[in-house]
């Protein structure tokens, strides 16, 4: 694999590290800004928008700019969000520092899909995909622990300033590592907005909210869940977290592999067993062995539908993929959102602390039903296009050849 991935893999690292590790420190941000703790969630709720609203507008905006320049931008704009973030005076500028931070993040995955597929050889593009993914899942393991615990010791604020300096260990990677790459010749935004009337792009996208959606409708609850339910300690969340990283970092791995060899048999493996072990998560969380393998089975699941989906939408977005590719990290954050309101509807109607594991389940089972779909309408596809050859004139035909 080339090194300019590992440059990416970095910046994936910063930007995972910043989105999830405000959920370690909301007690100690409330507190210094004098709010309550549902308040600095907007911290959090900001960040997901910022991310949703921003991997297309951002991504738009990049469309006359060369990839590399582009990701450079996109890593000045992460270490000034997190500079904001880390010297902000007041709540409300902590909060337009996780926004301008949140900006940078769908798009800096998208159009680093796109790079990192364009480094390597058509069969190996799904695993370099994953590479740039594992850092963002590394920093489920390492970096939230390490930087929640930095937070609660040294200060929140000295947290945001380290992840500012990853930053700029990210920007210089891709400064220095990865090769120029002009953007393709004669491709304009219409272009890549084209990719969207693509039947098999917007349902990669679908399967993408539906599947991740699955694992944060568990995900999002697993505190109150482990200590009410499991019986865990709740110094014990941390380390059962450390554990669901775990996962996703194999399950990016294995993903990237086989979906080089087999893509949708990877979706529909991936998808299905999500659906089963999310189930099963409502008899396994009343004991502490098996939850925490079922833990970590939903990270690794969930997290190998991750590269075959991305690659399925750069496959299927012809010659101007970049867009699409933005969008669809947006739609990992519009499937966490809705499924962490969905989870809490079930919890609030009195079904208690494992029935957003149904929710999951049925979200999954959802986009497995998709990718059957997806895969139907792929094989009809060059029937239907027989049949339009079949209805042409011979004489047309011949012609058209010769043409």
């Amino acid at each position: 694999m080339p090194l300019a991935l590992l440059a990416l893999a970095i910046g994936a690292f910063g930007i995972g590290t910043t989105e999830f590790v405000i959920m370690g420190l909301l007690p100690e941000v409330a507190n210094d800004y004098g709010v309550s703790i549902p308040t600095a969630g907007f911290l959090v709720t900001g960040y997901a928008l910022g991310v949703m609203f921003g991997a297309p507008l951002m991504t738009m905006l990049g469309t006359k700019v060369p990839r590399k320049r582009m990701l450079m931008l996109l890593m000045g704009l992460f270490i000034v969000g997190n500079l904001l973030s880390a010297l902000a005076p007041a709540f409300s500028v902590m909060l337009t520092g996780r926004v301008v931070a949140s900006l940078a993040h769908g798009a800096f995955f998208g159009i680093g899909s796109v790079v990192a597929a364009d480094l390597v050889a058509p069969h190996k593009k799904a695993g370099a995909i994953a590479m740039m993914f594992t850092g963002l899942t590394v920093a489920n393991v390492v970096g939230v622990p390490l930087g929640t615990l930095v937070g609660q010791s040294a200060g929140w604020r000295v947290t945001f300033a380290i992840v500012a300096a990853l930053g700029v260990v990210g920007l210089a990677g891709v400064a220095k590592l990865v090769p120029d790459m002009p953007k393709a010749e004669g491709v304009r935004l219409r272009h890549e907005l084209a990719a969207f009337k693509n039947a098999q792009v917007l349902l990669a996208m679908a399967m993408t909210v539906l599947g991740f959606g699955g694992v944060f409708a568990a995900i999002t609850y697993i505190a109150p869940m482990m200590t009410h339910v499991a019986g865990f300690a709740d110094g014990s969340v941390t380390w059962l977290l450390v554990l669901f990283g775990l996962g996703m970092v194999g399950g990016n791995l294995v993903g990237g592999k086989f979906a080089d060899r087999a893509l949708m048999p990877m979706l529909y493996v991936s998808l299905g067993a999500l659906a089963v072990v999310l189930a099963l998560f409502t008899l396994t969380a009343h004991d502490k062995i098996g939850s925490a393998v079922t833990v970590f089975l939903i990270g690794a699941l969930g997290f190998a539908t991750v590269p075959p989906l991305q690659k399925r939408v750069l496959d299927h977005a012809h010659g101007a993929p970049t867009l699409a590719s933005a969008v669809n990290i947006g739609a990992f954050n519009l499937g966490n959102a809705l499924s962490a309101w969905l989870g809490g509807v079930v919890i609030a109607a009195g079904f208690g602390y494992t029935a957003p594991n149904w929710v999951g389940a049925v979200l999954a089972a959802a986009a497995l039903i998709l990718a059957f779909v997806s895969a139907a309408l792929e094989r009809r596809e060059p029937a239907d296009r027989a049949v339009v050859a079949s209805s042409v004139p011979a004489e047309h035909r011949t012609a058209a050849v010769h043409h």
